[in-house]
């Protein structure tokens, strides 16, 4: 859509109880260790999803400098947040699962079971692709698929997120809208069977359409090359009748509570959106200081309720250590930062976190 730039997946938010433990756990099997920003505060605009008050929690974005989406950790530090009410399972109506990027499938599948992981099932191939899954031990399940585009080589087995496997009611609504809204319009495959590699999961035995989407033409702007491509997996159950994973609760609970992308153009995207018959829900305006970054942020709803956050960034540290700052506003909104900027943010590596069982 002209005057909307869309750079990549930003990250996916995970609601948790433990903040730093989480943290300590996706560094270590993801190595998702740069920090981007910490901040404890009221979360203030999000009322339509947090019971109609302002709600206080410790939140932090971090990212794996091997390329790909990083991690919102967000924790309530006013309420003691919800777990679903009842085991979720596939083709449940939300993010179901967050993809990772992986260099070696067979190694950091070894080295996940070394590690006493719970790898769930065995390695398979979809499509062109081999993939396993592996639980935290929060009940959070990750799609480890792998992945050939990378930023910086740092020694590490994997990279950040790639994508995200999203529950949905009908194929044909949710292909559309992610292919208008957020550019997926390449089809990587769209099976409908029993698939092998689901049937490890709670609710996999059951058949399923499943679509997995790319876009066919490369993503570009400020932090593109460290996102790289992405690719979003819909699932619809057949023959079952699926829950809401957030019903009854509140954004910020348990689990997956959105996917983020990084872009530019917000006054535009509000338009579209709205035009599109998903107005934004919440709408930062002009700018929002986040503390050590500063932008606007905005969410809209996909046809089954699926949170989708927008963020233009404006300010952002760079090296907090010196002080360096980067300022978005006025640079060419198509044209990726220069690597040397983004390798420096490894400068942010966050030491003082570490997986304590």
């Amino acid at each position: 859509m002209n005057g909307i730039n869309i750079s990549g997946i930003q990250q996916i938010g995970i609601g948790v109880a433990n903040m730093h433990q989480a943290w300590g756990w996706y560094k270590k099997y993801f190595g998702i260790d740069i920090r981007v920003f910490e901040e404890a505060a009221p979360a203030e605009l999000m009322l339509p999803y947090t019971g109609g008050k302002p709600r206080t929690r410790h939140a932090a974005l971090s990212v794996n400098l091997q390329g790909g989406g990083g991690f919102e950790i967000w924790q309530y530090t006013d309420r003691i947040p919800e777990a679903p009410k009842f085991k979720l399972q596939l083709g449940d109506f939300g993010i179901f699962s967050a993809k990772i990027k992986c260099k070696d499938i067979k190694a950091t599948y070894d080295w996940y079971k070394l590690e006493g992981l719970n790898v769930v099932g065995e390695i398979c191939k979809v499509g062109d692709k081999e993939l396993f899954y592996v639980c935290d031990p929060y009940n959070n399940l990750f799609q480890l698929v792998s992945a050939s585009t990378w930023f910086k080589d740092e020694k590490k087995l994997t990279g950040g997120v790639y994508g995200a496997v999203i529950g949905v009611t009908n194929m044909q609504r949710s292909m559309d809208f992610y292919k208008k809204i957020l550019g997926y319009d390449k089809i990587v495959s769209d099976q409908t069977d029993v698939f092998t590699d689901f049937k490890a999961i709670a609710g996999g035995e059951g058949k399923f359409r499943r679509v997995i989407l790319t876009h066919s033409q490369p993503r570009s702007g400020a932090f593109s090359v460290l996102f790289g491509d992405s690719q979003i997996e819909l699932v619809q159950a057949l023959d079952r009748k699926p829950e809401k994973i957030f019903k009854d609760r509140l954004w910020g609970d348990l689990g997956f509570i959105h996917l983020c992308f990084d872009m530019t153009g917000m006054a535009v995207m509000r338009e579209e959106c709205k035009k599109s018959g998903c107005p934004f829900t919440v709408d930062t305006g002009d700018s929002f200081d986040m503390g050590e970054a500063s932008g606007a942020f905005s969410y809209i709803e996909d046809p089954d309720g699926t949170l989708i956050e927008f963020v233009e960034t404006h300010k952002l540290p760079i090296v907090k250590k010196l002080g360096f700052y980067m300022s978005l506003r006025k640079r060419d909104p198509k044209k990726p930062l220069p690597k040397w900027m983004l390798f420096a943010m490894g400068m942010n590596r966050a030491k003082d976190i570490e997986f304590v069982p």
